[in-house]
């Protein structure tokens, strides 16, 4: 399969996109009430040592963008731009692209009825959608409660990883659609619900149903200290519930918060039409029509000053692969002279081996003037060995330094030992610069605040 965006498409979009948000939101200085710049440039250097033994060195770029021009009748026009690159200093890291666009988008949002226009490369969240896309989207609220969004586009994918690799046999036949297009209508009382109907159709390039899938959404408080959240889709293609989650969480005092959920997924209707790659691999569970109930309940008490506990558990079913259950506590306190440290320890005790261990887990983190300092962790002691191994841990340190308030320094190395690798090492260094500027509206003129 081919890359639905190339390098060069997307370099056109994120060229074409400044353009435009940069036409509209300067031509508006006459009405602007005011301006503002803003921006994060994060450098990060990786190393660590390959299964064959290889050095790989790869150094990131992203970059994040974001201008806006608030109007003085309260409307305004923004726009945001997310981009990365990878450069190899050593060994080659990875067959992906070298870089992409995130995100790039202008939005225009009136001054009434929170209505929202945004066009560009932009991610949608509504209802079931969780969509990153490029295309148009329209939201607004109306009377008596109710709010409407609609969205149309194409989907944004990159090539599967499996599709590079040297073995062809492995490839899935990952088709990933080419336009997307759904609508969610919601009805809400502030202070009681949200309850939300949402649809969502995807077609292939050359014509023919890839996805279509309807969903329910719900916020409820029935009672100030009762908060239920959930949602429910359905794959129309495959006649199928592809997932029904819920949980509910009950607050009796302002330091006690008491939980529950419940999820119910169905694999085969859940991933018959992803659009994320690593999703679109070669599965058992997809395969065999394997369904999964989990049940959990958990509760944090922050009750004793400087103190935070909570306890959890877990029950996972799954009807072919038997049933596993996940649980413990951990806990936090607060020392004097901006020190954390705290702990925990959960068990695993599933049907098969590598699901069958102790978790152990100690963490503390201390604040010293402008430097941070951090050190995690995390022993998983197996029931019986994995590939030779009995006892799995990492360890990871870091440090940061606010060298000011715009240029930030940090550093961490992870030591690790598991069943897929025998010893590694980790290591990371990182910069931060942020940068923003504000202008105001002075006679019809800007100048900088």
């Amino acid at each position: 399969m081919k890359r639905i965006h190339t390098k060069k498409s997307c370099r056109a979009l994120g060229i074409g996109m400044a353009v435009l948000a940069s036409s509209l939101l300067w031509s508006a200085s006459v009405t602007a009430y005011d301006y503002t710049f803003s921006g994060e440039s994060n450098t990060i250097f990786r190393s660590r040592k390959s299964i064959d033994n290889k050095n790989i060195m790869p150094a990131y770029e992203y970059l994040r963008l974001g201008m806006t021009d608030n109007l003085s009748d309260g409307s305004g026009v923004s726009f945001y731009l997310g981009a990365w690159g990878r450069a190899d200093l050593a060994e080659k890291s990875s067959n992906n692209p070298e870089g992409d666009i995130q995100y790039a988008y202008l939005t225009y949002r009136a001054p009434k009825n929170n209505t929202v226009a945004t066009i560009g490369r932009q991610f949608i969240t509504e209802g079931i959608a969780a969509e990153r896309i490029d295309g148009l989207y329209l939201r607004s609220d109306f009377d008596y409660g109710f709010g409407a969004s609609v969205y149309f586009g194409n989907t944004v994918i990159t090539e599967p990883i499996a599709n590079l690799a040297p073995i062809p046999v492995i490839s899935p036949t990952y088709k990933g659609g080419s336009t997307v297009y759904g609508t969610r209508i919601s009805q809400t009382n502030k202070k009681y619900y949200t309850i939300g109907l949402s649809a969502l159709k995807s077609d292939y390039e050359l014509g023919g149903r890839y996805r279509e899938e309807e969903g329910l959404d719900l916020w409820l408080r029935p009672l100030e200290q009762i908060d239920i959240t959930g949602r429910s889709s359905y794959n129309s293609l495959t006649k199928g519930w592809m997932e029904n989650s819920y949980a509910v969480t009950y607050s009796p005092l302002s330091t006690l918060r008491i939980g529950a959920d419940f999820a119910l997924i169905n694999f085969k209707d859940y991933l018959a039409g992803v659009t994320t790659s690593a999703l679109s691999a070669v599965n058992p569970v997809w395969k065999d029509n394997e369904k999964l109930t989990a049940l959990g309940t958990s509760a944090s008490y922050t009750g004793i000053k400087d103190l935070a506990v909570s306890v959890d558990y877990k029950f996972y079913t799954y009807d072919k692969s038997g049933d596993a259950a996940y649980f413990g506590g951990k806990a936090s306190y607060s020392l004097p002279a901006a020190l954390v440290v705290g702990g925990g320890y959960h068990r695993m005790d599933g049907g098969i081996d590598k699901l069958r261990y102790n978790e152990f887990r100690v963490f503390a983190t201390k604040k010293m003037d402008l430097a941070d300092l951090t050190i995690d962790a995390t022993n998983v002691n197996y029931d019986k060995s994995i590939n030779g191994i009995r006892n799995s841990y990492a360890i990871t340190g870091a440090a940061g330094y606010e060298v000011n308030k715009k240029l930030k320094l940090g550093a961490d190395v992870e030591i690790s030992r598991n069943p897929d690798f025998n010893s590694e090492v980790r290591g990371l260094i990182k910069a931060t610069y942020t940068f923003d500027t504000k202008l105001v509206a002075e006679g019809g003129t800007k100048s900088e605040k």
